[in-house]
């Protein structure tokens, strides 16, 4: 996946140094100070990288632990982890209480997945089958 795509789907949870401080964190891999940081961000003050992932760990995007008199932050999620848990809840706002008013937004998601590539068609059919068989024998809430 592009960078570009990337940063596109986690724009509507983030701000653009938000992002750019998160592909950093995982390009990096280990848990990262600010100081470890800040090469990667030139022009942007130390305070302001600090603030930046503070309010990340806030958001409950990263995970920190103190070492000294420093922040080590890493993410709680891999990217992609992070963009499905992004797309499942924008999704799940999304359908109404009530099953008759559900029915048009499946259909609607179901002609996108088919823009896109047939062959994800194929996939969404065998993760319903997934689903259904992991459901077997499980009480109906």
């Amino acid at each position: 996946m592009s960078q570009k795509t990337t940063a596109r789907q986690l724009e509507s949870a983030f701000g653009p140094l938000e992002i750019r401080v998160l592909d950093a964190l995982w390009a990096r891999g280990v848990p990262s100070c600010v100081r470890d940081l800040q090469p990667r961000f030139p022009g942007v003050a130390y305070t302001t990288l600090m603030t930046t992932l503070d309010r990340l760990f806030r958001k409950g995007t990263l995970s920190r632990d103190k070492s000294g008199r420093a922040f080590y932050y890493q993410p709680r999620a891999s990217q992609q982890e992070l963009i499905s848990e992004l797309a499942g809840s924008t999704f799940a706002t999304l359908l109404p209480a009530d099953a008759a008013s559900v029915r048009p937004i499946l259909s609607m998601f179901v002609d996108t997945v088919v823009e896109r590539d047939q062959a994800l068609l194929d996939d969404l059919e065998a993760l319903v089958k997934a689903r259904r068989d992991e459901m077997k024998g499980r009480p109906v809430k």
